[in-house]
């Protein structure tokens, strides 16, 4: 049977920055410039002040400072209330074949443990890096049977994320490859998170990512602390696998490992909602945009789909915004009536309230028909979901629009430069232009920062 902790653990413990392709490298800085955007819109919402609210009676002092802020808490307490900030808003980088957000965790979780111990960038990026890979390998050797029988993976597996990257930063040396492995054998006993809210409602998505990545992190410092997890907990006849899939393939695992980087197929979202619906919603606006479009005429929309957006991602009722986000004919009625209300022309947050307050989008969202395309389902991939829109007017006529990769995607990637462009469009509400400017100038020296604490000073 293959080894398969002891496999991811050896790499991690052995991965050096300097290991990574320049491509991958250049990612990590992509990555952490929409990370710190994403969490300083999270920082906002009002789930974010119930997170607050519960960490000023729950948090111990410590050295890991809290983002946007003077405060100061243990790395369990912080790595929650960041990763609520960065992971809460369906807005996070996210690899869609593993059906995951790993940079909300990774980070959260490295800086947590790097600012308090004073680490280079090199280091925090480099056990980053080695969290987003296991995060995303792990996921792939169960999906989809895994999300199949009800699991969120970004929960379920974000906790061995963060565990990984903590236990890298927290045992360097000789002692890091048995010590990562430990930390994987406590963070399996923490994994949950379940996709009833698809059909539910509530908030609780807002804190599975949040949740996992403190778990992770607890776990790493339960094995500092003396406590010891079963060294084959992946493989294992009571193992994690067996009980959270219905099927597994561990060879996805170890394939290329260390060569090629899973990474490199992470997605940057440019709106707020399901990582699946992206292209549905460009594709509607395209439609938008064509000349004899009007709104007030449409009689029927239908949405060409791949089965894996069946059901849980099709609802054209949905519940509350957390549902919004997730709906693609929400999305797509959102998109035909409403222009974003941000300079970076993405739906955020108070686009899909707004939307839910609107009786036109909403009536709209009922004349969605999702149905199962061929032509979607052949050219949707683990990098990407393919949409098919098709608007009927009332005078009969169509107008259409096929998106195979939306931006974002592996296929149409933003550049550095829309990646600073969209971090300076949210942070120029906290920071100064002088300030601003040493902060996008610090992460992008982050691979040469001899200390990564510097960074809580510049964001305050």
């Amino acid at each position: 049977m293959t080894q398969a902790t002891q496999i991811i653990s050896k790499f991690a413990a052995n991965l050096q920055f300097s290991d990574l392709p320049s491509p991958i490298q250049d990612s990590l800085i992509h990555f952490a410039l929409d990370y710190f955007r994403v969490a300083s819109i999270g920082e906002r919402m009002e789930w974010s002040q119930w997170g607050r609210s519960y960490a000023q009676g729950t948090a111990g002092k410590g050295s890991s400072p809290v983002l946007f802020s003077d405060a100061h808490y243990d790395p369990v307490s912080t790595t929650f209330l960041n990763t609520l900030y960065a992971g809460s808003l369906d807005a996070d980088d996210v690899h869609v074949g593993a059906m995951l957000h790993p940079g909300c965790i990774m980070f959260s979780t490295g800086l947590a443990i790097g600012q308090a111990r004073n680490q280079s960038g090199a280091e925090v990026l480099a056990a980053i890096a080695a969290g987003y890979e296991a995060m995303i390998r792990l996921a792939l050797c169960i999906q989809p049977s895994h999300f199949g029988r009800g699991f969120q993976s970004t929960s379920t597996i974000g906790v061995f994320g963060s565990a990984v990257t903590a236990a890298k930063l927290i045992f360097p040396g000789p002692a890091a490859e048995k010590s990562i492995a430990a930390s994987l054998g406590i963070a399996a006993s923490f994994a949950g998170g379940l996709t009833q809210f698809y059909h539910s409602g509530s908030t609780v998505k807002r804190l599975h990512a949040a949740q996992a990545a403190s778990s992770g992190t607890k776990a790493a410092l339960l094995v500092e602390s003396g406590f010891t997890g079963p060294l084959d907990i992946f493989e294992g006849k009571d193992g994690f696998a067996r009980a959270y899939a219905d099927a597994v393939d561990f060879s996805l695992l170890e394939h290329g490992l260390g060569k090629t980087f899973r990474i490199a197929e992470v997605a940057v979202k440019p709106h707020a909602c399901s990582a699946r619906v992206l292209s549905a919603i460009e594709a509607s606006t395209e439609i938008r945009s064509q000349p004899n479009f009007d709104a007030a005429e449409i009689e029927s929309i239908y949405l060409g789909i791949p089965k894996v957006i069946q059901g849980r991602l099709t609802t054209n009722h949905p519940a509350d915004l957390q549902a919004a986000q997730m709906s693609a004919p929400f999305a797509i009625a959102l998109s035909l009536l409403r222009k974003s209300s941000n300079s970076t022309f993405s739906f955020g947050i108070d686009d899909f309230v707004m939307g839910l307050q609107d009786p036109r989008v909403m009536h709209l969202t009922q004349l969605v028909r999702c149905e199962l395309d061929e032509e979607v389902e052949k050219t949707s991939s683990e990098e990407s979901v393919s949409a098919k829109v098709i608007v009927t007017l009332r005078n009969g006529q169509q107008l259409s629009a096929f998106v195979v990769s939306p931006k974002g995607s592996i296929a149409r990637p933003f550049s550095l430069q829309d990646h600073i462009a969209r971090a300076e469009s949210e942070l120029n509400s906290r920071l100064s232009t002088e300030k601003l400017s040493q902060f996008i100038e610090a992460i992008i020296s982050l691979p040469t920062m001899p200390d990564v604490a510097v960074l809580s000073d510049l964001l305050k």
